[in-house]
């Protein structure tokens, strides 16, 4: 992917930058792999808004993506490289020798005609997009879509440019040092796909004006010190003038920023080794 810059011929577009798309070989979707998504507009089943800000948007389809990689130890080959509106990241349409074709998250490394394996019996190649169990890969090596259960499919890592670190694989579990700097520990009989999440270039575009935020189905978010007292905590008042209260609060009340959201003893708090959070305070 390159990044595009516009010409500032209009207020809207200076500043504005947009994707290239010169790295895509497919300009559609293989019909056999996608569905109608649905737009909800933040609503449940009682027509109530419990997430705000939702609405609108160009009309997409859901590419259903292989997280699993389950088809072991059976050659594919790279057949396009596509853009998928459901997320930062490119999917590329691969086909197997038995003729099933499925969509994956693609690795930055991967071009048109190149074979990948999810590797279970055989001897694994180490090589950007093969699949396989953690203690099978590598110590040091870069690594994505990584399953947190074996068999439930890859839950961490899948965003655009992002990759975590293998450390090492002790009894087991595998050590992994994630993006966020946290490291922690996963069952060693996890499968991860080698390589680095396509699409690093994402986080440079500037959508430049509020009409792009539209077409993403996101609505304008009004502050609260904007709004009535009856509306939000923070309304009210005679023009601009401070919040007034102890703490940032939602419009339901509740602590808005520097609140821990994690569940204390949770399951997984034996298997983190360094949180995130003190990661950056001690860098």
């Amino acid at each position: 992917m390159g990044v595009k810059i516009y010409k500032p011929l209009t207020a809207g577009r200076r500043g504005a930058s947009g994707d290239d798309y010169k790295d895509l070989t497919a300009s559609k979707p293989w019909k056999g792999l996608i569905t109608i998504k649905k737009k909800s507009g933040g609503r449940n089943a009682q027509g109530k808004i419990t997430v705000r800000h939702i609405g609108g948007g160009q009309k997409q389809y859901i590419r259903l993506i292989d997280f699993k990689r389950d088809k072991f130890d059976v050659p594919a080959v790279v057949k396009t490289i596509e853009y998928d509106p459901n997320r930062n990241a490119r999917i590329a349409l691969v086909l197997y020798t038995d003729g099933e074709k499925r969509y994956i998250v693609a690795p930055g490394e991967l071009r048109v005609g190149d074979q990948i394996v999810s590797y279970k019996e055989k001897t694994p190649e180490i090589k950007a997009g093969n699949a396989m169990a953690l203690e099978k890969i590598p110590v040091g090596s870069m690594i994505y879509n990584i399953e947190l259960t074996p068999g439930k499919g890859g839950q961490m890592v899948r965003s655009a440019g992002n990759s975590a670190q293998l450390m090492a694989v002790e009894g087991d579990y595998a050590t992994i040092k994630l993006p966020s700097g946290e490291m922690r520990k996963v069952l060693k009989g996890c499968l991860a796909v080698l390589g680095t999440v396509s699409n690093p270039e994402i986080m440079n575009i500037r959508l430049g004006k509020a009409g792009r935020t539209r077409h993403k189905g996101i609505r304008p978010t009004v502050r609260g010190k904007a709004m009535n007292p009856v509306d939000h905590p923070h309304g009210g008042g005679e023009g601009k003038h401070p919040i007034g209260l102890k703490f940032p609060k939602t419009k339901w009340g509740k602590h808005a920023l520097g609140v821990r959201t994690r569940k204390p003893n949770k399951f997984s708090d034996n298997l983190i080794i360094i949180r995130k959070n003190k990661q950056k305070l001690a860098g």
